[in-house]
């Protein structure tokens, strides 16, 4: 059952209803958007997990990046992470892993989860090709989508697969170099297969063959910025451009054939940059659901870039991207090595979407903040814990705070203001002896 054909044919599905319910919108305005290609819902055939919908209309989502590098293998730590990012409110998971043995990997972190994964199928055939004694560049077009088979009958519900990145892009580059000329890993294994072979890039050669796999298993296309600017020195220039304009061209072939599709953006751009990216992306692309990692709005806070990545993403959001990647604060750095960073990335990128949606749907989104607000002039800690987004680190604030100061826990105010506290005191003259009532 393809989610796109079934839409296009005035039928909502089970998953359909499961995302209007989730939403709080009419499953006909998701079955429509499905039909358009506005609406993904990321969910393999072979799968049984909660559907969930990406695109126009529905909240942001975001997504958590983990795995293995050839450096650092542990699988109980991957576990971990998948585990952690979960936990604290990210929507998807993305497994990178390019160490160890991969195919079990994969499928540890599927049984371990229960939201969709997605995964980029390049970097396993590179990692292969290695291990067989052959260079990146030596890999075969049959590898490349043996691998992509493989993912998709395992279950992965989408993939990152870089088709916009040409042989007429890779060649503009190296006549106009950038600062960076590439980033994007996957990408840069198909630039220099391209180069090295002279030939065209074989995701954008057979994409039919592509388009017909991802009919198969209804897995998600998710089209990689293989271009996307590594610096805001190099964002929004003609490589990003043009491989965003051929994507475009992607995302309709793939709706012809039923197949659910959403673009991948940048990347590192300035602040004063990301609306009109946003803008561009949905208006060349027919409003396909926009995927974006950050975005960054500068270079030089490594150690923080999860602040960077919040600070873009929930701009990008209230532009309308539908989708964040989480940035974690050892970008730049070296590979999240520890549960904690993956935490820190996930809830970053959760407070920039939920800020946005705020911008984006207005007081139907603020219940939350709403409840969290009369907890606060209740003075009722133990409930601003159970609503926080981490609920344990606003605890243990709290309590140390006490501790340090010698307060009583029974002692209504924090140590912020104490017996000056301007809620306690105006609670008090005001005369107010009924608290508000919660509405979850």
């Amino acid at each position: 059952m393809l989610q796109m054909k079934e839409a296009k044919n005035g039928i909502i599905t089970d998953e359909m209803k499961q995302v209007a319910q989730k939403e709080g919108i009419d499953p006909e305005k998701i079955m429509k958007g499905i039909a358009r290609g506005r609406i993904v819902i990321t969910k393999n055939i072979n799968k049984d997990i909660p559907a969930l919908g990406i695109g126009e209309g529905l909240r942001i989502k975001i997504n958590s990046n983990i795995g293995t590098s050839e450096d650092l293998v542990n699988l109980d730590l991957e576990i971990g992470k998948a585990r952690v990012s979960e936990k604290y409110g990210a929507d998807t998971l993305m497994d990178l892993s390019t160490g160890g043995d991969l195919e079990n990997i994969r499928r540890v972190i599927i049984e371990n989860i229960t939201i969709p994964l997605g995964t980029v199928p390049i970097y396993q055939a590179a990692v292969e090709s290695v291990k067989n004694n052959k260079a990146i560049v030596e890999m075969s077009p049959d590898k490349m989508f043996d691998v992509i088979e493989r993912h998709a009958k395992s279950g992965v519900d989408f993939m990152t697969i870089h088709c916009g990145v040409t042989k007429s892009i890779v060649n503009h580059l190296k006549e106009h170099p950038r600062l960076i000329s590439m980033v994007s890993r996957g990408g840069t294994f198909l630039a220099a297969w391209m180069l090295h072979n002279n030939r065209e890039n074989p995701y954008f050669d057979n994409y039919d063959q592509l388009l017909e796999l991802a009919k198969e298993y209804d897995f998600t296309i998710s089209l990689g910025d293989g271009m996307r600017p590594g610096t805001i020195m190099d964002a929004t220039d003609w490589a990003q451009i043009e491989e965003l304009l051929t994507i475009s061209d992607l995302v309709k072939k793939a709706r012809e054939a039923n197949v659910q599709v959403m673009v991948e953006g940048p990347g590192h751009v300035p602040i004063h940059q990301i609306e009109a990216n946003i803008r561009l992306q949905k208006t060349v692309c027919d409003g396909a659901p926009f995927y974006v990692l950050g975005p960054l709005v500068t270079d030089v806070a490594p150690g923080y870039d999860h602040i960077v990545g919040a600070i873009g993403g929930a701009l990008a959001g209230l532009a309308g991207a539908d989708y964040l990647c989480y940035v974690t604060p050892s970008e730049h750095l070296g590979l999240p090595s520890t549960i904690e960073d993956v935490k820190e990335g996930v809830i970053a990128s959760k407070i920039a979407a939920h800020a946005a949606d705020i911008g984006r749907r207005g007081r139907e989104e603020m219940n939350w903040d709403r409840n969290m607000s009369i907890a606060r002039v209740n003075l009722d800690w133990e409930t601003q814990f159970k609503l926080a987004m981490d609920p344990e680190k606003a605890s243990t604030y709290y309590h140390r705070n006490k501790t340090m100061s010698g307060k009583s826990d029974s002692e209504p105010a924090c140590t912020m203001c104490g017996k000056f506290c301007a809620i306690k005191i105006l609670n008090k003259e005001l005369g107010l002896k009924r608290k508000p009532k919660y509405e979850f």
